[in-house]
């Protein structure tokens, strides 16, 4: 079977308390930064890049911090976004679907319960749409338009080795992504989990639209990994701790842990 490399590359970062990670408030509260990431799965059937993250103008609008712009992560691992031929978006959400004409030769896979969502009634909800930038969703129409959107409806194999995996609960069309790799099935799990205690305490992140979904998306991460310690949060710093870095903000998730 196919097996893949699997990069998740860092290129931004904000403080956060701990308190605020979680639906469940903890007492003994303290920091628990986020980082922001993009993922780029490499192999003999392509390379894919999942998530495009956010860029200059959104960082500015919402008072966040690009560490290093996803276009120099990627070309440190010797990615060039223009050859980029299949995007996975996890989902639409500001820190995940910017970088409008990054890839301008892409393919674009998104799940439709993401899309009906993104452009739906709960839209007209501040809260629910807070996470959204209305440019991210607009060009995302565009593609449609363009015949650039690949529609999924569930689980959906991309490649040999490599498929996508509706999840829902943090936002309601989110996908994970499941990759073959020299290790076992590694499951890129996006913001199903934010943090590894989300899934290890079955302690939801705040910024839920079904939280039944949310919690019975921990289950179906396991079930999609070889073990527990092959799935992969989304916003971990730990990630970065856990995994080799090829280069500083850069860690080989298909590579053993660090002991």
């Amino acid at each position: 079977m196919s097996e893949y490399e699997v990069y998740a590359i860092k290129y931004g970062a904000m403080d956060r308390q701990r308190s605020d990670n979680f639906i469940a408030r903890d007492v003994h509260d303290g920091p628990m930064p986020l980082d922001f990431f993009v993922w780029v799965v490499r192999g003999e059937h392509g390379t894919f890049v999942i998530d495009t993250g956010f860029d200059e103008g959104t960082a500015t609008r919402r008072n966040r911090a690009i560490w290093r712009p996803v276009a120099e992560g990627l070309a440190m691992i010797d990615v060039a976004p223009e050859r980029v031929s299949d995007v996975v978006l996890t989902h639409l959400h500001y820190d995940h679907a910017g970088n409008h004409e990054l890839f301008p030769a892409a393919k674009y896979h998104l799940q439709e319960k993401e899309m009906i969502y993104a452009t739906g009634p709960c839209m007209c909800h501040q809260t629910l749409r807070h996470p959204f930038e209305l440019e991210d969703v607009q060009h995302m129409v565009k593609r449609v338009f363009e015949g650039r959107v690949c529609f999924h409806d569930g689980s959906r194999d991309l490649a040999p080795g490599l498929s996508v995996h509706w999840i829902g609960g943090h936002s309601r069309g989110l996908q994970a992504v499941r990759v073959r790799t020299r290790r076992g099935w590694v499951v890129l799990a996006s913001d199903a989990a934010h943090f590894y205690d989300n899934f290890t305490l079955q302690s939801p992140f705040p910024i839920v639209v079904d939280v039944e979904d949310m919690l019975a998306g921990y289950d179906i991460l396991r079930s999609l990994a070889s073990s527990e310690a092959h799935v992969i949060p989304g916003h971990d710093p730990l990630v970065l701790a856990r995994y080799p870095q090829v280069t500083e903000g850069i860690a080989r998730l298909d590579a053993d842990p660090i002991p």
